[in-house]
């Protein structure tokens, strides 16, 4: 399995750039762009500079985080989602990026979840049908939020199982699998050969429903099963090739960028080596 960074983890005290250097430094395999980033990159380098980097080093691009609440939208809203996806493809066509990650509505508007999953499966299959003339996949990412309108691992499942389309999967966090009360039973009844990203963190002790990003920590430092999950996917010979921490953990932006990546990697190892091969 390869080990990932996604640059949610320092997002405060550290460029892009930055983050890409130092990740190439520390040897990961790949990094996850959070594309609210790339303004700020762009001010003083080009998409082509980008692209040289990752050619003439090890670490490669992995996927562009993240589309934000893809479904139930209005029209002009929806348009602007959909204009955006094929602006990204673009982006991820040339730097060679193989995923665009998508995340459900976060509402306070009550929606029946026949309605919630009619339109992700519609909406999905839509993207990627785009997607595919790219030769890119989309990936849903659950959000352990109460107001997410897909906020556990059986009902985004469910979603791509309907979908049926090699060219979509989902992203299995741990935070957010945790968060909401997902269980290792459900992967167990799940075909999990539909996960094409795993991001690995540890949360904060709190109850379930009460959790937010904030609280997520390093792997092994925390409440959630990761033990379970990860030796669960192995007896079901999961075969995804992708692990990458997440975090958002306002302690670790107040943290030299250098310590927090080397640390990342230190825990990840960690955490993963007892049950698939680095």
């Amino acid at each position: 399995m390869k080990l990932g960074y996604n640059v949610a983890t320092t997002k405060e005290n550290a460029t892009l750039q930055e983050e890409m250097e130092l990740c190439e430094k520390h040897g990961y395999d790949f990094i996850e762009i959070q594309m609210d980033k790339f303004p700020e990159y762009l001010l003083e380098h080009s998409l082509e500079d980008m692209k040289r980097f990752f050619e003439a080093n090890h670490i490669k691009p992995l996927s562009l985080n993240a589309l934000q609440f893809f479904n139930n939208r209005k029209e002009a809203d929806y348009k602007v989602v959909l204009d955006t996806f094929k602006e990204w493809l673009k982006i991820a066509e040339f730097l060679g990026v193989e995923y665009i990650v998508a995340v459900p509505l976060v509402t306070e508007e009550k929606i029946l979840k026949a309605d919630i999953h009619k339109s992700c499966v519609n909406v999905l299959k839509e993207l990627a049908l785009l997607a595919a003339e790219y030769d890119i996949k989309v990936a849903l990412e659950f959000l352990g939020a109460p107001l997410a309108t897909v906020n556990t691992f059986n009902q985004a499942h469910a979603i791509i199982e309907d979908i049926n389309d090699p060219n979509v999967g989902l992203v299995l966090d741990f935070f957010h699998f945790h968060a909401m009360g997902s269980r290792v039973d459900d992967l167990e009844n799940a075909n999990v050969q539909n996960i094409f990203l795993l991001h690995i963190n540890d949360v904060d002790d709190y109850p379930i429903g009460i959790l937010t990003d904030e609280d997520r920590c390093f792997p092994g430092l925390g409440s959630i099963d990761i033990a379970g999950i990860l030796e669960t996917l192995r007896d079901l010979d999961f075969k995804g090739e992708y692990i990458s921490i997440e975090l958002f953990r306002p302690e670790y932006y107040k943290m030299p960028a250098e310590d927090v990546i080397k640390k990342s990697k230190e825990t990840m190892i960690e955490s993963v080596q007892p049950y698939f091969t680095l």
